[in-house]
C-alpha cells in the first residue's frame, strides 16, 4: 500500500507545544511507517516523521505571522493533490479544503473529521465523495456516512505512569468558554484543592474577566500552553484532571493523556465524554459543579494503575494503527 497522510499545517508534526491534529496524525504517520506502510506524511516542512515527508510550507502558518493560512493551506492541498496518482490512498486530516478538491484527485479519499467548525462547512463533505471516519459516535454528522469510528491513539511512552498524586487539580486545554475554565476554577474551590491551568489563551477578554483574577499563584496557577515534557510531568502529579467542558467535545486527547499517568479524569458529560471515561476506573462523568466537587472527592480513592492499564489497552497507538489499516482494506476492497 502507498498511503499519502494530508495533514494540517496551523502546527508542526508534532506540535511542539499546542496542535491535537498534527499530534494525531504524526503518531499515525510514525506507526504506520513502523508497520512497513510506505506512507507520505504532507505537512510543514519543519516536521519529523519516520514517513516520507513533503509539501510546501516551511513553517507553521500559527508560529509565523507573515504566512497567510488560507493561502498556504490552498497550495499545501494543491501540492499534495497534484501527487494523488502515485497513491492507492489518500487520507485527509485537513478539514474540508481537500474535500472541496477531492474530484480532482486521482486516487481514493479517506476524511478522519476532528470535529465541525461550522454546519455551513457539511456541503464540501456531502458533496466530496470521500470517506468518512469519526473519531468518537458522539460526532457525527447526520446525513453522513461513515465507514467506522477510530478513538485516537496516545503515545504512552511519552507519558510515564505516576503511582503517587499530588493534593492539586489540573485543567488542561485552550483558555476558552468550551472549555470551561472558569467552572474548573469553581469546581477546585469547592474540592478546597489548587489548581494548575495549562493551555493557550484563545479568548482574551473570558481570561482577563473571568482567569486572570482568580490566578494568585497559589491556589490557581496558569502555567501556559506547555511542551510534551512538562505536560507529563503536570499530569502526573496532579490528584485528577478536571475537564467540565461546556460543548459536545469531539474527542479529548488531554483525558486520555492524563489517564495514562494514572491520573482520573472528572468530566462533564456531554460529547465524546461517555465513550472516553470509564466511570468508576479511569474517572468520573458529572453533571454540574456540585457533581464535579463530589466526583473529585471520590475519583481521590481510584487505584491510579487500573486507570494506566485501562487507558493503556484502549488508547495505544498499536490499536489506532490496526483499526485504521482496517478503515484502508475496506475502502480499497469497496473501491
Amino acid at each position: 500500500m502507498k498511503l499519502a497522510l494530508l495533514g494540517p499545517i496551523a502546527w508542526r508534526t508534532p506540535p511542539r507545544h499546542y496542535g491535537p491534529w498534527e499530534l494525531v496524525t504524526g503518531l499515525l504517520a510514525d506507526g504506520l511507517a513502523q508497520r512497513g506502510v510506505d506512507v507520505t506524511l504532507f505537512a510543514t516542512l519543519d516536521s519529523i516523521t519516520l514517513a516520507r515527508l513533503d509539501g510546501v510550507c516551511e513553517r507553521p502558518y500559527e508560529e509565523d505571522g507573515e504566512i497567510d493560512g488560507r493561502v498556504w493551506e490552498a497550495l499545501h492541498v494543491a501540492h499534495a493533490l497534484s501527487r494523488s496518482a502515485e497513491f492507492d490512498l489518500i487520507h485527509n486530516h485537513l478539514d474540508w479544503l481537500p474535500l472541496a478538491f477531492a474530484g480532482l484527485a486521482r486516487a481514493p479519499m479517506v476524511t478522519t473529521i476532528h470535529g465541525f467548525s461550522s454546519p455551513k462547512i457539511l456541503p464540501a463533505y456531502v458533496r466530496s465523495g470521500s470517506a468518512f471516519v469519526s473519531i468518537s459516535d458522539a460526532d457525527r454528522a447526520p446525513g453522513l456516512d461513515y465507514v467506522a469510528t477510530v478513538h485516537h491513539g496516545v503515545d504512552a511512552t511519552t507519558l510515564p505512569f505516576s503511582a503517587t498524586a499530588g493534593e492539586g487539580l489540573v485543567c488542561f486545554g485552550r483558555i476558552h468558554p468550551d472549555k470551561g475554565t472558569a467552572q474548573a476554577i469553581e469546581i477546585a474551590r469547592g474540592a478546597e484543592r489548587p489548581l494548575v491551568l495549562c493551555g493557550p489563551v484563545q479568548d482574551e477578554r473570558y481570561f482577563s474577566e473571568e482567569i486572570a483574577p482568580h490566578v494568585d499563584g497559589d491556589r490557581v496557577r496558569y502555567l501556559g500552553s506547555v511542551g510534551p515534557a512538562e505536560r507529563a510531568e503536570v499530569l502526573g502529579a496532579a490528584t485528577c484532571l478536571l475537564h467540565p467542558i461546556a460543548f459536545a467535545e469531539p474527542f479529548g486527547l488531554s483525558v486520555v493523556e492524563s489517564m495514562l499517568c494514572g491520573t482520573p479524569v472528572v468530566a462533564y458529560a456531554r460529547g465524546s465524554m461517555p465513550e472516553l471515561v470509564d466511570d468508576g476506573v479511569t474517572g468520573v462523568l458529572a453533571r454540574g459543579v456540585d457533581s464535579a466537587v463530589a466526583g473529585v472527592k471520590r475519583a481521590v480513592g481510584f487505584d491510579r494503575g487500573a486507570c494506566r492499564q485501562t487507558a493503556e489497552r484502549r488508547f495505544s497507538v498499536d490499536r489506532m494503527v490496526d483499526d485504521y489499516i482496517d478503515v484502508y482494506q475496506g475502502v480499497l476492497r469497496d473501491r
